[in-house]
Protein backbone atom coordinates (compact mmCIF):
# COMPACT_ATOMS: atom_id res chain seq x y z
CA UNK A 1 0.00 0.00 0.00
CA UNK A 2 1.72 3.51 -0.76
CA UNK A 3 1.68 6.04 1.77
CA UNK A 4 -0.78 8.48 0.64
CA UNK A 5 -4.13 7.27 -0.86
CA UNK A 6 -4.01 8.28 -4.28
CA UNK A 7 -6.91 7.82 -6.22
CA UNK A 8 -6.23 9.70 -9.02
CA UNK A 9 -7.27 9.47 -11.99
CA UNK A 10 -10.13 8.37 -10.86
CA UNK A 11 -12.92 10.65 -8.73
CA UNK A 12 -15.62 7.61 -7.93
CA UNK A 13 -16.67 4.19 -7.65
CA UNK A 14 -19.44 2.45 -8.67
CA UNK A 15 -20.98 -0.69 -6.98
CA UNK A 16 -22.33 -2.44 -9.98
CA UNK A 17 -24.56 -5.54 -9.43
CA UNK A 18 -27.23 -8.13 -10.43
CA UNK A 19 -30.26 -6.25 -8.11
CA UNK A 20 -33.33 -8.19 -7.16
CA UNK A 21 -36.81 -7.44 -6.14
CA UNK A 22 -37.40 -6.23 -2.75
CA UNK A 23 -41.60 -7.31 -2.39
CA UNK A 24 -43.88 -9.55 -3.92
CA UNK A 25 -45.06 -7.67 -5.83
CA UNK A 26 -41.83 -6.67 -7.60
CA UNK A 27 -41.27 -9.82 -8.64
CA UNK A 28 -42.44 -10.72 -12.18
CA UNK A 29 -41.33 -7.19 -13.42
CA UNK A 30 -37.71 -7.95 -12.06
CA UNK A 31 -38.27 -11.30 -13.79
CA UNK A 32 -39.24 -9.26 -16.79
CA UNK A 33 -36.02 -7.19 -16.62
CA UNK A 34 -33.90 -10.24 -16.35
CA UNK A 35 -35.53 -12.39 -19.20
CA UNK A 36 -35.80 -9.04 -21.41
CA UNK A 37 -36.67 -9.92 -24.83
CA UNK A 38 -36.88 -13.45 -24.67
CA UNK A 39 -40.39 -13.26 -24.65
CA UNK A 40 -41.39 -15.45 -21.37
CA UNK A 41 -44.76 -14.96 -20.69
CA UNK A 42 -46.33 -13.52 -17.38
CA UNK A 43 -47.82 -16.78 -16.21
CA UNK A 44 -43.76 -18.76 -16.43
CA UNK A 45 -42.58 -16.15 -14.99
CA UNK A 46 -44.70 -16.33 -12.21
CA UNK A 47 -43.67 -20.09 -11.40
CA UNK A 48 -39.86 -19.38 -12.18
CA UNK A 49 -41.17 -16.18 -9.44
CA UNK A 50 -41.73 -19.19 -6.83
CA UNK A 51 -38.36 -19.28 -5.06
CA UNK A 52 -38.79 -15.44 -4.44
CA UNK A 53 -42.32 -15.68 -3.02
CA UNK A 54 -40.75 -18.55 -0.24
CA UNK A 55 -38.78 -15.45 1.07
CA UNK A 56 -41.71 -12.72 0.93
CA UNK A 57 -40.81 -11.97 -2.57
CA UNK A 58 -37.57 -10.33 -0.94
CA UNK A 59 -34.20 -10.95 -2.43
CA UNK A 60 -31.49 -11.01 -0.09
CA UNK A 61 -28.85 -9.26 -2.63
CA UNK A 62 -29.97 -5.41 -2.01
CA UNK A 63 -29.43 -5.58 1.64
CA UNK A 64 -25.97 -7.44 1.13
CA UNK A 65 -25.12 -4.35 -1.56
CA UNK A 66 -26.15 -2.15 1.33
CA UNK A 67 -23.85 -3.29 3.67
CA UNK A 68 -20.77 -3.77 1.29
CA UNK A 69 -21.34 0.09 0.39
CA UNK A 70 -21.49 0.88 3.73
CA UNK A 71 -18.23 -0.86 4.64
CA UNK A 72 -16.51 0.59 1.81
CA UNK A 73 -17.17 3.84 2.63
CA UNK A 74 -16.56 3.48 6.23
CA UNK A 75 -13.07 1.81 5.09
CA UNK A 76 -12.06 4.24 2.32
CA UNK A 77 -12.88 6.94 5.22
CA UNK A 78 -10.36 5.53 8.39
CA UNK A 79 -7.81 4.85 5.49
CA UNK A 80 -8.09 8.27 4.09
CA UNK A 81 -9.06 7.57 0.75
CA UNK A 82 -11.16 10.44 -0.87
CA UNK A 83 -13.13 8.60 -3.36
CA UNK A 84 -17.44 8.52 -3.48
CA UNK A 85 -19.12 5.14 -3.80
CA UNK A 86 -22.15 4.94 -5.67
CA UNK A 87 -24.17 1.83 -6.28
CA UNK A 88 -26.15 0.74 -9.49
CA UNK A 89 -28.13 -2.42 -10.86
CA UNK A 90 -28.70 -4.22 -13.63
CA UNK A 91 -32.07 -5.39 -13.40
CA UNK A 92 -33.54 -3.71 -10.23
CA UNK A 93 -33.61 0.06 -8.52
CA UNK A 94 -31.60 1.60 -8.29
CA UNK A 95 -30.92 1.21 -11.81
CA UNK A 96 -27.43 1.46 -13.50
CA UNK A 97 -28.58 4.04 -16.25
CA UNK A 98 -30.02 6.22 -13.48
CA UNK A 99 -26.79 6.35 -10.66
CA UNK A 100 -24.72 6.92 -13.93
CA UNK A 101 -26.53 9.98 -14.90
CA UNK A 102 -26.24 11.01 -11.14
CA UNK A 103 -22.80 10.80 -11.39
CA UNK A 104 -22.78 12.56 -14.36
CA UNK A 105 -24.64 15.12 -12.41
CA UNK A 106 -22.23 15.37 -9.86
CA UNK A 107 -19.08 16.05 -11.92
CA UNK A 108 -17.87 12.57 -11.74
CA UNK A 109 -15.95 12.32 -15.13
CA UNK A 110 -13.63 8.81 -14.46
CA UNK A 111 -15.40 5.97 -12.81
CA UNK A 112 -14.25 2.78 -11.61
CA UNK A 113 -16.64 -0.26 -11.69
CA UNK A 114 -16.36 -2.91 -8.93
CA UNK A 115 -18.42 -5.79 -10.43
CA UNK A 116 -20.30 -8.31 -8.09
CA UNK A 117 -18.96 -11.23 -9.77
CA UNK A 118 -15.32 -11.96 -9.48
CA UNK A 119 -14.73 -14.38 -12.04
CA UNK A 120 -14.16 -14.26 -16.15
CA UNK A 121 -17.51 -15.20 -17.90
CA UNK A 122 -20.07 -13.69 -20.46
CA UNK A 123 -22.73 -13.07 -17.44
CA UNK A 124 -20.09 -12.49 -14.88
CA UNK A 125 -17.95 -10.00 -17.29
CA UNK A 126 -18.54 -9.18 -20.56
CA UNK A 127 -22.53 -8.40 -19.76
CA UNK A 128 -21.94 -6.24 -17.00
CA UNK A 129 -19.55 -4.62 -19.93
CA UNK A 130 -22.65 -4.26 -22.21
CA UNK A 131 -25.22 -2.97 -19.32
CA UNK A 132 -22.21 -0.16 -18.80
CA UNK A 133 -21.87 0.48 -22.82
CA UNK A 134 -26.15 0.59 -23.01
CA UNK A 135 -26.41 3.31 -20.54
CA UNK A 136 -23.33 5.41 -21.33
CA UNK A 137 -24.90 5.36 -24.87
CA UNK A 138 -28.41 6.63 -23.45
CA UNK A 139 -27.00 9.46 -21.61
CA UNK A 140 -24.94 9.73 -24.70
CA UNK A 141 -28.46 10.54 -26.36
CA UNK A 142 -29.99 12.41 -23.99
CA UNK A 143 -27.00 15.14 -24.02
CA UNK A 144 -24.77 14.06 -20.95
CA UNK A 145 -21.45 14.35 -20.92
CA UNK A 146 -20.53 10.98 -20.74
CA UNK A 147 -17.93 9.69 -18.06
CA UNK A 148 -15.22 7.07 -18.69
CA UNK A 149 -15.70 3.64 -17.03
CA UNK A 150 -13.06 1.26 -16.00
CA UNK A 151 -13.59 -1.93 -14.59
CA UNK A 152 -11.64 -3.39 -11.95
CA UNK A 153 -9.69 -6.68 -12.19
CA UNK A 154 -11.29 -9.79 -11.42
CA UNK A 155 -10.09 -10.38 -7.53
CA UNK A 156 -11.17 -14.38 -7.09
CA UNK A 157 -7.34 -15.03 -5.77
CA UNK A 158 -6.76 -11.79 -3.63
CA UNK A 159 -6.25 -12.97 -0.33
CA UNK A 160 -9.35 -10.15 1.11
CA UNK A 161 -11.69 -12.48 -0.77
CA UNK A 162 -10.07 -16.12 -0.10
CA UNK A 163 -9.73 -15.58 3.65
CA UNK A 164 -13.12 -15.18 4.71
CA UNK A 165 -13.97 -18.03 2.17
CA UNK A 166 -11.45 -19.98 5.00
CA UNK A 167 -12.73 -18.76 7.69
CA UNK A 168 -16.44 -19.54 6.79
CA UNK A 169 -15.51 -23.32 6.01
CA UNK A 170 -13.19 -23.73 9.23
CA UNK A 171 -16.57 -22.19 10.99
CA UNK A 172 -18.74 -24.75 9.54
CA UNK A 173 -16.80 -28.10 10.05
CA UNK A 174 -16.74 -27.03 13.38
CA UNK A 175 -20.14 -27.07 13.75
CA UNK A 176 -20.41 -30.53 12.66
CA UNK A 177 -20.46 -33.69 14.82
CA UNK A 178 -17.27 -34.71 16.16
CA UNK A 179 -17.17 -38.33 14.97
CA UNK A 180 -17.81 -36.89 11.49
CA UNK A 181 -15.98 -33.62 11.42
CA UNK A 182 -12.64 -34.91 10.38
CA UNK A 183 -13.91 -36.78 7.10
CA UNK A 184 -16.36 -33.92 5.72
CA UNK A 185 -16.32 -33.72 2.29
CA UNK A 186 -16.00 -30.02 0.97
CA UNK A 187 -18.19 -29.68 -1.79
CA UNK A 188 -17.23 -26.10 -3.44
CA UNK A 189 -20.06 -24.74 -5.76
CA UNK A 190 -20.52 -21.93 -8.03
CA UNK A 191 -23.43 -21.35 -11.12
CA UNK A 192 -23.30 -23.33 -13.28
CA UNK A 193 -23.04 -21.92 -17.15
CA UNK A 194 -23.28 -23.65 -20.34
CA UNK A 195 -19.99 -25.74 -21.25
CA UNK A 196 -19.94 -23.43 -24.13
CA UNK A 197 -19.90 -20.10 -22.19
CA UNK A 198 -17.00 -21.40 -19.98
CA UNK A 199 -14.57 -22.39 -22.79
CA UNK A 200 -14.48 -19.29 -23.90
CA UNK A 201 -14.77 -17.17 -20.69
CA UNK A 202 -11.30 -15.09 -20.34
CA UNK A 203 -8.59 -14.22 -22.70
CA UNK A 204 -9.01 -15.95 -26.20
CA UNK A 205 -5.25 -17.71 -25.66
CA UNK A 206 -6.90 -19.38 -22.47
CA UNK A 207 -10.32 -20.85 -24.07
CA UNK A 208 -10.70 -24.61 -24.21
CA UNK A 209 -12.51 -26.87 -21.66
CA UNK A 210 -14.00 -24.92 -19.16
CA UNK A 211 -12.06 -22.07 -19.89
CA UNK A 212 -10.82 -19.21 -17.30
CA UNK A 213 -14.29 -19.91 -15.10
CA UNK A 214 -13.44 -23.37 -14.28
CA UNK A 215 -9.71 -22.89 -13.84
CA UNK A 216 -9.91 -19.85 -11.50
CA UNK A 217 -12.81 -21.21 -9.20
CA UNK A 218 -10.66 -24.82 -9.18
CA UNK A 219 -7.54 -22.35 -7.67
CA UNK A 220 -9.96 -20.58 -5.56
CA UNK A 221 -11.15 -24.34 -4.37
CA UNK A 222 -7.79 -25.51 -4.39
CA UNK A 223 -6.56 -22.36 -1.54
CA UNK A 224 -9.00 -22.89 0.61
CA UNK A 225 -8.81 -26.35 0.86
CA UNK A 226 -5.27 -25.61 1.63
CA UNK A 227 -5.52 -23.28 3.89
CA UNK A 228 -8.24 -25.24 5.86
CA UNK A 229 -5.62 -28.41 6.37
CA UNK A 230 -2.87 -25.82 7.22
CA UNK A 231 -5.64 -24.01 10.00
CA UNK A 232 -7.06 -27.85 11.47
CA UNK A 233 -4.37 -30.03 10.59
CA UNK A 234 -6.51 -32.05 8.57
CA UNK A 235 -6.85 -32.91 4.57
CA UNK A 236 -10.45 -32.63 3.62
CA UNK A 237 -11.39 -34.20 -0.01
CA UNK A 238 -13.29 -31.69 -1.97
CA UNK A 239 -14.65 -30.96 -5.36
CA UNK A 240 -15.74 -28.27 -7.62
CA UNK A 241 -19.40 -28.87 -8.46
CA UNK A 242 -22.40 -26.41 -9.91
CA UNK A 243 -25.80 -25.07 -8.53
CA UNK A 244 -28.17 -23.44 -9.91
CA UNK A 245 -28.75 -24.14 -13.52
CA UNK A 246 -31.17 -22.59 -15.82
CA UNK A 247 -31.74 -22.92 -19.47
CA UNK A 248 -33.28 -25.28 -22.42
CA UNK A 249 -32.53 -29.11 -21.13
CA UNK A 250 -30.61 -29.93 -24.51
CA UNK A 251 -28.10 -27.21 -24.28
CA UNK A 252 -24.89 -28.78 -22.17
CA UNK A 253 -24.12 -26.93 -18.94
CA UNK A 254 -21.68 -27.52 -16.14
CA UNK A 255 -21.73 -30.20 -13.94
CA UNK A 256 -22.11 -32.22 -11.52
CA UNK A 257 -25.22 -30.71 -9.67
CA UNK A 258 -25.13 -29.81 -5.60
CA UNK A 259 -27.96 -32.56 -5.33
CA UNK A 260 -26.66 -35.03 -7.44
CA UNK A 261 -23.11 -34.81 -5.99
CA UNK A 262 -24.48 -35.08 -2.07
CA UNK A 263 -26.31 -38.09 -3.59
CA UNK A 264 -23.00 -39.63 -5.20
CA UNK A 265 -21.24 -38.62 -2.30
CA UNK A 266 -23.56 -40.30 0.39
CA UNK A 267 -23.55 -43.24 -1.68
CA UNK A 268 -19.79 -43.87 -1.13
CA UNK A 269 -19.86 -43.48 2.47
CA UNK A 270 -19.24 -39.63 3.23
CA UNK A 271 -19.96 -39.01 6.72
CA UNK A 272 -20.86 -35.40 6.05
CA UNK A 273 -20.32 -32.17 3.70
CA UNK A 274 -19.46 -28.45 3.55
CA UNK A 275 -21.10 -26.70 0.98
CA UNK A 276 -18.96 -23.71 0.29
CA UNK A 277 -20.10 -21.12 -2.08
CA UNK A 278 -16.90 -19.75 -3.36
CA UNK A 279 -18.85 -18.58 -6.65
CA UNK A 280 -21.32 -15.74 -5.00
CA UNK A 281 -19.93 -12.76 -3.62
CA UNK A 282 -22.77 -12.40 -0.86
CA UNK A 283 -25.67 -14.60 0.08
CA UNK A 284 -28.13 -14.65 -3.09
CA UNK A 285 -31.09 -15.95 -3.72
CA UNK A 286 -29.50 -18.65 -5.61
CA UNK A 287 -27.84 -19.46 -2.16
CA UNK A 288 -31.05 -19.26 -0.12
CA UNK A 289 -33.15 -21.05 -2.12
CA UNK A 290 -30.96 -23.51 -4.11
CA UNK A 291 -28.34 -24.44 -1.21
CA UNK A 292 -29.81 -23.33 2.13
CA UNK A 293 -32.88 -25.09 1.07
CA UNK A 294 -32.82 -27.43 -1.78
CA UNK A 295 -29.51 -29.23 -1.55
CA UNK A 296 -30.16 -29.15 2.50
CA UNK A 297 -33.52 -30.75 2.24
CA UNK A 298 -31.88 -33.21 0.01
CA UNK A 299 -29.46 -34.13 2.34
CA UNK A 300 -31.97 -34.17 5.49
CA UNK A 301 -33.63 -36.79 2.76
CA UNK A 302 -30.36 -38.67 2.76
CA UNK A 303 -29.21 -38.49 6.33
CA UNK A 304 -26.27 -36.44 5.27
CA UNK A 305 -25.33 -34.21 7.74
CA UNK A 306 -24.64 -30.64 5.81
CA UNK A 307 -23.52 -27.34 6.57
CA UNK A 308 -23.03 -24.41 4.46
CA UNK A 309 -20.06 -21.56 4.72
CA UNK A 310 -20.14 -18.38 4.60
CA UNK A 311 -20.41 -15.85 1.70
CA UNK A 312 -17.46 -13.50 2.01
CA UNK A 313 -20.21 -10.16 1.93
CA UNK A 314 -18.87 -7.23 3.28
CA UNK A 315 -16.26 -8.94 5.53
CA UNK A 316 -14.15 -5.73 6.65
CA UNK A 317 -11.19 -7.70 5.17
CA UNK A 318 -13.07 -7.62 1.23
CA UNK A 319 -13.62 -4.24 1.53
CA UNK A 320 -9.92 -3.76 2.03
CA UNK A 321 -9.39 -5.57 -0.56
CA UNK A 322 -11.06 -3.42 -3.04
CA UNK A 323 -9.44 -0.47 -1.47
CA UNK A 324 -6.04 -1.73 -2.76
CA UNK A 325 -7.45 -2.60 -6.09
CA UNK A 326 -8.46 0.81 -6.32
CA UNK A 327 -4.97 1.99 -5.09
CA UNK A 328 -3.35 -0.54 -7.91
CA UNK A 329 -5.57 0.30 -10.97
CA UNK A 330 -5.25 4.10 -9.98
CA UNK A 331 -1.30 3.89 -10.05
CA UNK A 332 -1.48 1.37 -13.39
CA UNK A 333 -3.33 4.26 -15.06
CA UNK A 334 -0.52 6.92 -13.77
CA UNK A 335 1.73 4.93 -15.30
CA UNK A 336 3.17 3.43 -12.15
CA UNK A 337 5.05 -0.01 -11.46
CA UNK A 338 2.75 -1.90 -9.46
CA UNK A 339 2.62 -5.25 -7.86
CA UNK A 340 -0.62 -6.43 -8.15
CA UNK A 341 -1.44 -8.68 -5.26
CA UNK A 342 -3.15 -12.73 -5.86
CA UNK A 343 -2.61 -15.71 -4.55
CA UNK A 344 -2.00 -19.18 -5.89
CA UNK A 345 -0.78 -20.15 -9.42
CA UNK A 346 -2.88 -17.59 -11.46
CA UNK A 347 -1.11 -14.44 -10.34
CA UNK A 348 -3.34 -11.54 -10.93
CA UNK A 349 -5.86 -10.91 -13.61
CA UNK A 350 -5.55 -8.75 -16.60
CA UNK A 351 -5.89 -5.17 -15.98
CA UNK A 352 -8.28 -4.69 -18.76
CA UNK A 353 -10.65 -6.87 -20.87
CA UNK A 354 -8.49 -7.82 -24.38
CA UNK A 355 -10.79 -8.13 -27.54
CA UNK A 356 -12.61 -11.25 -27.28
CA UNK A 357 -12.81 -12.07 -24.03
CA UNK A 358 -15.97 -13.75 -22.70
CA UNK A 359 -17.61 -12.91 -26.09
CA UNK A 360 -21.26 -13.39 -26.43
CA UNK A 361 -23.27 -15.19 -28.55
CA UNK A 362 -24.27 -12.06 -30.52
CA UNK A 363 -21.38 -9.05 -30.80
CA UNK A 364 -22.75 -6.16 -28.79
CA UNK A 365 -20.72 -2.60 -27.72
CA UNK A 366 -19.13 -3.15 -24.06
CA UNK A 367 -17.47 -0.73 -21.89
CA UNK A 368 -14.43 -0.66 -19.87
CA UNK A 369 -12.64 -2.86 -21.94
CA UNK A 370 -10.12 -2.90 -25.18
CA UNK A 371 -13.19 -2.94 -27.32
CA UNK A 372 -14.78 -0.40 -25.61
CA UNK A 373 -16.51 2.40 -27.74
CA UNK A 374 -15.78 4.51 -24.87
CA UNK A 375 -12.10 4.85 -23.94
Amino acid sequence: MPDVLDATPYDALLLLSFGGPEGPDDVVPFLENVTRGRGIPKERLKEVGQHYFLFGGVSPINDHNRALLHALRKDFAEHGLDLPVYWGNRNWAPYLTDTLREMAADGRRRILVLATSAYASYSGCRQYRENLADALATLEAEGVAVPRVDKLRHYFNHPGFVQPMVDGVVASLAELPEDVRDRAHLAFTTHSIPTASADTSGPVEGHGDGGAYVRQHLEVARLVADAVRERTGVEHPWQLVYQSRSGAPHIPWLEPDICDHLEERHAAGVPAVVMAPIGFVSDHMEVLYDLDTEATARAGELGLPVRRSATVGADPRFAAAIRDLVLERSAVERGQDVSPCALGALGPSHQVCPVGCCPARAARPAAAGADSPYA
